[in-house]
C-alpha cells in the first residue's frame, strides 16, 4: 500500500539531502519561525516542514498535484488530522508491544507479531471507515486514490480473513503439524497444517463421523508427556517452534510493511498537518492566504496582491503592512528608498512567496502568481563577524561566487544590500557587473540597494524588462512602509533615523539631506 500524497509516483524521503544554500535560506528568510508556526511544538512535524519547504518542486503539474491535495486538506482539517493522529497512534502503540523481534525464538516472534497484527489491523479498519465515510468529500487526485487505495486493499474479505488468520495463530485447539523423517530420524519437513474447522459445532462433525463409517480405520500413534517431564516439554516446545517457525517470520515480514505504510502515511501527512497549523495561526491574526499560481519556465511572471512577511507577522502582535506587486515581464525588480521603509521585508516575503508556492503550500498574500523558478539563491549582507578571517566584501564575494557555481538558467537570485561593505562606486560597479551576467544568462534578479549609483544607472537605461520600487515617505518623515513604482533617489533619508534617534523632544526638526548616502 502506497500514500503518494507528496509525489504523483513516488514516496516522501525525508533523507534526501537538502540544498547545499539550505542555510542560507534559513537565515536570509527567518524560516526557523515559519517552521516553528508549522511545527505546533511538534518536533518531527518541524522537521518534516524543513525538509518539505527547502527541498522545493521544479515543475508546473508537481506544484498543482500537492497544491489540490493541501486544498483538500484546509477544507477537511478534522479528517486529515484524525488520519496523521491515527497513523501516530499506530506506530507508537507497536513500539510498547514486548517481545523478541528475531526468528531465533519463532514462539515469541510469532506471539508479538500477533498482538502487532491485530493492532494494525483495528487501525486498518479504522481507515477504512474514514474512506467510506469521508472520502466523497475530497477532490484532489492524490486524495482520491488514496481513499480508493483503503477501499480496494482493505475490503470486508480482506479483514476479515485476516481476523479468521489471527484467531487460528492464537492455537487455542493446539498446534496442527506434519513432519518427514530425515537422516539419523530427525524430522525434516515441517509443516504447519490448518486445523479442521469446528465452527459447524456437533452437527457437523456428526456428519463427518457418518460419511467415514464403513471406512478403514487409519493407523495413528500418540504419546502423552507427563506432567512433570520438563525435558519432554522442552522437546515439544521446540518441535512447535519448527513448525511455526515459517508462519512467524512471514507475519512478522506482514507487520513491518503495514508499520511501513503507517509511517510513510505519517510523514506525508505531516506536511499537511504543518500547514494547518500554519494557516491557523496566519488566519487567527486575520493575515490573508492564497493558493498562488504557478506560471511555467518560459513565462516572465510575478504579480502579487496584499503580500507580506509571514516570519514578520508572526514575530509581533500586530498585522504586518502588505504590497502589491506587478512586475510581469521583469527579469530585474530593484528596489530603493527610505531607511527602514519596508525594503527588505517586502523582499522576504517575496522570496518566502516564492518558496512556499514551489513546495505545493499556500502563500503569505491575497493573491499571488509567479513564475516557476528551477532553485532560489539569497544573498543578504551579514553583520560584523569577530571570527572572519577576511573583510566583508571578501566574504561577501565568496558567498556569491558559490552561489554562482550551482546557478543554471532560470533561477533567481535575491540580493539584500549586497555589496555595501565596500565604497559606493566599487560596491556599485561589482553589482552592476553580477546583476548583468546572471540577466545574461536568463536568471531573475530582485535587488534591495541604497547605492544610488547602482540603482540610477538600471534606471537611466529605460530596461523595458526592468523594474523599479521605492519605499514610501511621507514630507513629515514618516514611513508608511508601502512600496511603490518610482524613480531611485539620490537619498535614503538617513537623517531621518538620527533624529529619531538622537534629537531631544525639544528640538527642532532640520531638513532632511538631499545628498546621497548609502546608509542602512
Amino acid at each position: 500500500m502506497k500514500a503518494f500524497l507528496m509525489y504523483v509516483g513516488r514516496d516522501f524521503d525525508p533523507q534526501e539531502p537538502l540544498p547545499a544554500n539550505a542555510t542560507d535560506l534559513m537565515q536570509d528568510l527567518g524560516l526557523e519561525v515559519i517552521f516553528g508556526a508549522m511545527s505546533g511544538g511538534d518536533p518531527f512535524l518541524q522537521e518534516v516542514a524543513k525538509n518539505a519547504v527547502l527541498s522545493s518542486l521544479a515543475e508546473q503539474g508537481e506544484i498543482l498535484y500537492r497544491q489540490q491535495i493541501l486544498i483538500d486538506a484546509m477544507a477537511n482539517p478534522e479528517v486529515v488530522r484524525g488520519l496523521y493522529d491515527l497513523a501516530v497512534e499506530a506506530i507508537e502503540r507497536e513500539k510498547h508491544i514486548w517481545g523478541w523481534m528475531t526468528t531465533r525464538y519463532p514462539n515469541e516472534l510469532l506471539h508479538r507479531s500477533v498482538e502487532v497484527m491485530e493492532l494494525f489491523a483495528d487501525r486498518l479498519s479504522r481507515l477504512r471507515r474514514i474512506a467510506d465515510e469521508h472520502g466523497p468529500r475530497f477532490q484532489s487526485t492524490g486524495f482520491c486514490r488514496f481513499f480508493a487505495m483503503l477501499r480496494t486493499e482493505l475490503d470486508d474479505e480482506y479483514l476479515r480473513r485476516v481476523r479468521d488468520h489471527l484467531a487460528r495463530l492464537a492455537f487455542r485447539g493446539g498446534v496442527l503439524m506434519s513432519a518427514d523423517l530425515g537422516p539419523e530420524n530427525k524430522g525434516v519437513d515441517y509443516v504447519l497444517r490448518k486445523p479442521p474447522d469446528a465452527r459447524g459445532g456437533w452437527l457437523a462433525r456428526l456428519q463427518e463421523w457418518v460419511s467415514h463409517l464403513g471406512e478403514e480405520p487409519q493407523e495413528a500413534y500418540t504419546y502423552e508427556v507427563a506432567e512433570r517431564d520438563e525435558a519432554g516439554f522442552n522437546a515439544l516446545s521446540e518441535l512447535k517452534s519448527e513448525g511455526i517457525a515459517p508462519v512467524a517470520a512471514a507475519l512478522a515480514q506482514s507487520t513491518d510493511h503495514i508499520l511501513s505504510f503507517f509511517k510513510m502515511l505519517r510523514l506525508e501527512l505531516a506536511f499537511y498537518a504543518g500547514c494547518l497549523n500554519l494557516r491557523d495561526r496566519l488566519t487567527a491574526k486575520g493575515e490573508p492566504i492564497c493558493i498562488p499560481k504557478p506560471a511555467n519556465l518560459g513565462e516572465t511572471v510575478l504579480s502579487g496582491r496584499g503580500l507580506y512577511d509571514p516570519a514578520l507577522s508572526l514575530s509581533m502582535e500586530s498585522r504586518v503592512v502588505p504590497n502589491d506587486v506587478d512586475a510581469n515581464g521583469k527579469e530585474l525588480v530593484i528596489i530603493t528608498g527610505a531607511n527602514r521603509g519596508g525594503k527588505s521585508t517586502l523582499l522576504r516575503g517575496l522570496g518566502l512567496a516564492q518558496l512556499m508556492m514551489q513546495c505545493g503550500m499556500f502563500v503569505p498574500a491575497e493573491s499571488f502568481r509567479a513564475t516557476v523558478c528551477s532553485a532560489l539563491f539569497t544573498h543578504f549582507k551579514r553583520e560584523e563577524d569577530s571570527g572572519m578571517k577576511s573583510g566583508k566584501l571578501d566574504e561577501e564575494l565568496a558567498r556569491m561566487s558559490a552561489i554562482v557555481d550551482r546557478l543554471t538558467p532560470h533561477c533567481l537570485v535575491v540580493l539584500n544590500e549586497s555589496f555595501a561593505s565596500t565604497n559606493e562606486r566599487e560596491g556599485s560597479e561589482i553589482g552592476r557587473q553580477i546583476v548583468r551576467a546572471l540577466l545574461a544568462s536568463q536568471i531573475r534578479v530582485y535587488y534591495v540597494t541604497h547605492m544610488y549609483d547602482l540603482a540610477r544607472g538600471f534606471f537611466a537605461e529605460c530596461l523595458s524588462s526592468a523594474l523599479f520600487l521605492r519605499a514610501e515617505r511621507l514630507a513629515d518623515g514618516e514611513r508608511t512602509f508601502r512600496l511603490t513604482e518610482g524613480e531611485p533617489l539620490p537619498t535614503s533619508f538617513g537623517e531621518d533615523l538620527y533624529r529619531l534617534v538622537f534629537a531631544q523632544p525639544t528640538q527642532a526638526a532640520t531638513p532632511a539631506s538631499s545628498g546621497a548616502t548609502s546608509a542602512t
